[in-house]
């Protein structure tokens, strides 16, 4: 299925409930999926169906355990899609030169809080930022952030550190443009498959360089984040590739729908293989400056930006 199934829980009627890490109902979010893609298959429900309508109700009993929940699903093209926003209040939806000058800071606090979280106990964590944290967890601190509750940090540390990487993810998903922005998006996806290595380095250094100090300070400060995590792939199984796929649509996609498939294609191209493209070329795009061992010598002005500790 090219797309993902979302479900929403409406009722609960079991003894023990989740405890405050989120363990507890991670593992019931495990089984429960489990239930709930069987009967999705056993049922033969038409994802077409379920995206064109609305929720559709269902109740799974297991183990004496009754969940009321809502099922719809959702096509990977429209889960990704950037929507226009309009607000200024918060930091969830909020353009980040907003946030970053609202809280006079290089780096959005909650890109800063979330990421010394995760390498404070999350390095290690088997699929840190692949495996799904508690969708419930992840709307609370979204919430917490948004009003800046002086709790969040609390909050945070009874939270499995999934959740932690899911409101990461969220955040920069739910930009109302990408944190390489719409304009230069282009400049990216064309650069990313030059032939040449010196052209291709040039060209895409330069583009780096050219992104807003807001958008590339929080980048270099989340690409140094990336390669530490990758550093302990042999434990937690996240490799830059891995953490690449994650992350490229995610601060790439752009917020209107605009393929870059090739100009004269030798075979017809589908919407769905214009899709893969892109999103081939959104992963290759973060993998090249994760794998790139320096980064560029800018003007003295622009390297006391970024390499001020002051974030």
């Amino acid at each position: 299925m090219q797309g993902i199934f979302r479900y929403f829980y409406h009722s609960y009627s079991y003894k023990s409930r989740p405890n405050s890490t989120g363990k507890h109902a991670d593992a019931g979010s495990t089984t429960l999926w489990t239930h709930v893609r069987n009967k999705v298959r056993r049922e033969k429900l038409d994802p077409q169906v379920l995206q064109d309508k609305d929720w559709q109700r269902t109740v799974i009993s297991m183990n004496g355990v009754e969940v009321k929940l809502s099922v719809k699903f959702t096509s990977r093209e429209f889960s990704l899609k950037r929507m226009p926003s309009r607000k200024q209040t918060g930091v969830f939806g909020v353009k980040i030169a907003v946030v970053t000058k609202r809280e006079r800071s290089k780096v959005p606090y909650i890109v800063r809080q979330c990421v010394e979280e995760i390498e404070r106990r999350g390095m290690e964590e088997v699929g840190i930022y692949r495996v799904s944290g508690v969708a419930t967890d992840i709307q609370a601190l979204k919430a917490a952030f948004d009003v800046n509750n002086k709790d969040v940090s609390v909050m945070m540390s009874e939270m499995d550190v999934n959740a932690i990487a899911g409101t990461l993810k969220l955040y920069f998903r739910e930009l109302p443009e990408p944190l390489f922005t719409d304009e230069l998006y282009p400049n990216f996806a064309e650069g990313i498959v030059l032939s040449d290595p010196v052209a291709k380095e040039s060209c895409m250094l330069n583009l780096l360089l050219s992104l807003p100090e807001p958008n590339l300070v929080t980048f270099l400060f989340l690409l140094d984040h990336l390669k530490r995590v990758a550093e302990r792939e042999s434990i937690n199984k996240m490799s830059l590739h891995n953490l690449a796929t994650v992350f490229g649509p995610t601060l790439l996609r752009p917020s209107e729908k605009d393929s870059k498939i090739p100009a004269n294609p030798t075979q017809p191209i589908t919407m769905t293989d214009s899709w893969s493209l892109e999103v081939m070329s959104q992963v290759q795009v973060l993998l090249y400056f994760l794998q790139l061992e320096t980064l560029p010598t800018p003007d003295s002005k622009r390297q006391s930006i970024l390499f001020s500790t002051e974030v």
